[in-house]
């Protein structure tokens, strides 16, 4: 007969076997002060945040290593994704996760647009869609799992909400790599990427779309905490702080931003700083001016 108390043990140990951010053939979760994961305390608006930008990364061997073993089983690493479609079940991963080493050993942000695939070269981009709701996601794949048999995709916590299914947990995709080449050509799921034209200027882009890149410190439905988060953060920055009101699918946000900025690279290194200064949830976004 089997004993009821060893079948608990197991079923408890599958619930927690999820994303794991280093393969190997040891049990990753020992490394975690969270024991399970969950999503971030408070609101969070993702209904600005940018896609991730595909571009041309040369290969690396950090994350790429093939064969791989996971809880016992075997995996092998794409040697290109070119041409790579496929459908299944998408999960998402947070706070559990959130500021520890992925595969490649970049630093996993949950509020950002990565992934985590067992087989897709490492770094590399795919678009994912939502087939229940037909919204759709770019995202950098920078890490490995997940590790459930049934799943195909573990998404940012910040991806799986502009997916809409971050409360459900899992939702059915279809995910489609996007293949850039040294000249900056794309390609998605082997078909040229219509959005692969040449990238327009930041400076181009403001005076076309009235739109510019800020970096965004934080998001809530009452004014009041805005408030103070914008106060704290002018203590900190001599750049223009300000909070926008918008109205989004999910309701009313206050948007507490920095900027704007007039490149990407200038507006991930005024993140930075800020990170550095204990502002740990910025991100950067495109908003209107």
């Amino acid at each position: 007969m089997t004993n009821p108390k060893l079948l608990y043990a197991v079923l408890i140990l599958l619930v927690l076997a999820g994303c794991a951010s280093s393969p190997g053939g040891t049990d990753p979760s020992s490394r975690y002060t969270i024991s399970q994961d969950r999503a971030p305390s408070g609101s969070f608006d993702a209904s600005a945040l940018e896609d991730a930008r595909p571009r041309y990364e040369a290969p690396r061997r950090a994350g790429n290593k093939s064969p791989y073993t996971v809880w016992g089983k075997q995996y092998q690493v794409m040697s290109s994704a070119d041409g790579y479609v496929d459908r299944g079940i998408a999960s998402w991963y947070g706070e559990k996760f959130h500021g520890h080493k992925t595969s490649n050993g970049e630093t996993f942000d949950m509020y950002t647009m990565s992934a985590a695939h067992k087989s897709l070269p490492i770094p590399g981009y795919a678009r994912v869609t939502n087939l229940d709701n037909g919204r759709s996601v770019v995202v950098r794949v920078n890490d490995r799992g997940p590790f459930h048999g049934d799943r195909l995709i573990d998404l940012s916590y910040a991806a799986a909400k502009k997916l809409g299914y971050q409360s459900r947990g899992t939702a059915r995709v279809e995910v489609a790599s996007i293949t850039v080449r040294p000249d900056g050509s794309m390609t998605l799921a082997g078909k040229r990427y219509p959005e692969a034209a040449a990238p327009v200027a930041v400076a181009e882009q403001t005076r076309e779309t009235g739109e510019a890149l800020y970096v965004q410190l934080g998001s809530f439905s009452q004014r009041s905490p805005a408030d103070g988060l914008r106060d704290k953060v002018r203590q900190q920055t001599e750049r223009s702080v300000r909070v926008r009101k918008v109205e989004t699918a999910s309701g009313l946000f206050h948007r507490v931003q920095v900027g704007p900025f007039g490149s990407a690279d200038e507006a991930r290194r005024a993140q930075q700083a800020l990170a550095s200064r204990g502002f740990d949830q910025a991100i950067v976004l495109t908003d209107s001016r």
